[in-house]
This record gives C-alpha cells, sequence and structure tokens, in this order.
C-alpha cells in the first residue's frame, strides 16, 4: 500500500495545488474547478484501504465485484510557464467522528501528498479552505492567507482582496486551520517547501449549513489566476453565486426577527478595514446559539 502511479512526466518547475472537504467546501470547490478547466491528466492516488472505511459495496448481475473507497488522487497540467499538480481529496482521514483530519493517519497523508511533491521538484504549495468570519452574507468575501515561511508574507500582500490572517486585528497575531488544509503546510515546512493555504471567508452564522458559498470560492480562483497568471473562466461560478444568494435569502428571510436582528449587526462591519468591528465576542455568541436554538441543535461556539 502507498501511492499508485498511473504516469511519470518529466514536469518543468511544477506546484502542488491541494484541497480536502471543509467548511462548504470552498476550497475544494475552487480547486476542482482549476483542475476541469485545465483539463488535466490523471497522475496517481493514494491507496485508500489505510485511511479509509468503503463508501459502498459494488453489486453486479447480483454478484459483489467490489468495494468502494473515498478518492485521494493526483492530476497534472503542462503550462508555458509553470507546470501544476492538483491533489483532490474525497474526504479527510478523520478518526472518532471528527470531521477533520488530526493525528496519526493525518499525519501520513499530508507526508505522502509532500512526497509527491518532492518526487516531482516542486518548491511550491498550496492548500485552500474556508475562513469563518464577522461579515454579512451581502459583503464581498476576502481571502486569507497562511504561508509556512515569512519570507512569502510580501508576496502575499501583493494578492488583490488578500489579508494575512494573522494581521487580521481581532486575531491579535494568532490562528489556526483545522485539518488537512493546514497540516500539510506544517509537513512542507518541515521538508523545506515553501507553502501558502488560501482561505475564502464565509459568515459565522452559515458555517454549519449544507449550502455552498460559491462567493467564497470565487474569491479564492480571483487570487488563484494571480497566483498562476492565467485569467480563470468565472461564469458558471457567478451562475452558482446567483442561485445560492436566493436561497441563502430565501433562508434568511425565515429567520426569526430576532435573530436576523442580531445578524444585521455585521452589515456595519467593512471587511476592507478589519480594525472596524461594531459587533463583540458576546454578539458573535449569540448569533451561533440563536442559530442553533434554530435548528434544534447542540450550541457548538465557536
Amino acid at each position: 500500500m502507498g501511492i499508485t502511479y498511473f504516469r511519470e512526466p518529466q514536469l518543468e518547475n511544477p506546484i502542488l495545488v491541494a484541497s480536502w472537504p471543509g467548511i462548504a467546501n470552498i476550497g475544494l470547490l475552487a480547486v476542482e474547478t482549476l483542475n476541469d478547466q485545465l483539463q488535466t491528466e490523471e497522475l496517481g492516488e493514494i491507496e485508500p484501504m489505510e485511511f479509509f472505511y468503503p463508501k459502498k459495496v459494488v453489486i453486479h448481475n447480483g454478484e459483489l465485484r467490489d468495494l468502494e473507497f473515498p478518492t485521494s488522487r493526483f492530476y497534472y497540467k503542462r503550462l508555458k510557464e509553470r507546470d501544476i499538480i492538483f491533489f483532490i481529496g474525497d474526504e479527510q482521514p478523520a478518526e472518532g467522528g471528527r470531521a477533520y483530519a488530526e493525528g496519526t493517519k493525518a499525519f501520513k497523508m499530508a507526508s505522502m501528498v509532500i512526497d509527491v511533491a518532492e518526487k516531482f521538484g516542486c518548491r511550491r504549495i498550496y492548500t485552500s479552505g474556508a475562513a469563518v468570519s464577522a461579515i454579512h452574507h451581502t459583503h464581498d468575501p476576502r481571502v486569507w492567507a497562511v504561508p509556512n515561511s515569512r519570507s512569502l508574507i510580501d508576496e502575499i500582500k501583493r494578492y488583490k482582496n488578500t489579508v494575512i490572517m494573522s494581521e487580521i486585528e481581532e486575531r491579535q497575531g494568532q490562528g489556526s486551520i483545522t485539518g488537512l488544509n493546514g497540516l500539510t503546510l506544517g509537513v512542507a515546512r518541515q521538508r523545506g517547501i515553501d507553502a501558502i493555504c488560501l482561505m475564502g471567508e464565509i459568515p459565522v452564522y452559515l458555517q454549519g449549513f449544507p449550502l455552498p458559498y460559491p462567493k467564497a470560492t470565487r474569491a479564492v480562483l480571483e487570487v488563484f489566476g494571480q497566483v498562476l497568471g492565467f485569467e480563470i473562466d468565472l461564469r458558471e461560478m457567478d451562475e452558482l453565486v446567483t442561485r445560492t444568494e436566493e436561497e441563502t435569502e430565501q433562508l434568511f428571510a425565515n429567520f426569526p426577527p430576532e435573530v436576523r436582528e442580531q445578524i444585521d449587526k455585521l452589515k456595519s462591519i467593512i471587511p476592507a478595514k478589519p480594525a472596524a468591528r461594531p459587533i463583540t465576542e458576546e454578539d458573535k455568541k449569540k448569533i451561533l446559539e440563536d442559530i442553533d436554538k434554530l435548528f434544534g441543535q447542540e450550541p457548538k461556539g465557536e
């Protein structure tokens, strides 16, 4: 067991872009969109048996033929400026009912992704996910960036609509990234490989809903366009944004008035100016408690 390679191409100056499922699948949808638009070829996959239970069995003509596992697959594309390897994971190898991976399995999977990056000579890795933020759903989301090296900070600051996560005033120089989208950066740092995580903002009160948040995915894709140096076709994403905004407004209209009143306090926050935050930690806690009560769930907190 390990990594199965379908082919081993000679790649020029490649980077690796990776993502796993997370909140609203913001980063995963961005990476899948890039992978689809570039019409990549399959490179290989991480064999699933030591990481996952099978999702289902495959039966044909009454006979059980196979077990179907979540996939963890690599793709590649040759481009003019630099070649790209994509890694897309169907699931994070979480244990104990958790949504995000941690522990031995998580570290091993992150290490195997970095093994592939090293094999093909990648000197830069990107991951992508979500940033839960005190913004309103009518705002345009920013992209929070976390580098694994101080030397990358000036580069990141040149990207439009991007902020360094630890420089947002309310975070007081701190931050964390849950699961493999963050762990992979740490393993890359251990191996001496530069890496950056790009995370699209999602309103704090939408983080638990079973809806995508394509406004944030679109913001992440715009940054990837700057990083990769080519124009990304965003027409389908724009259509998805329109549909999802309509669904979000319908959902919001059904909230009790007191919940809407709490949430509408977020309208006065100016995303481009992190210091302008009239909402308090108690306000955010109250919003989450109200949302959880509305849907009959135990309060999650932050």
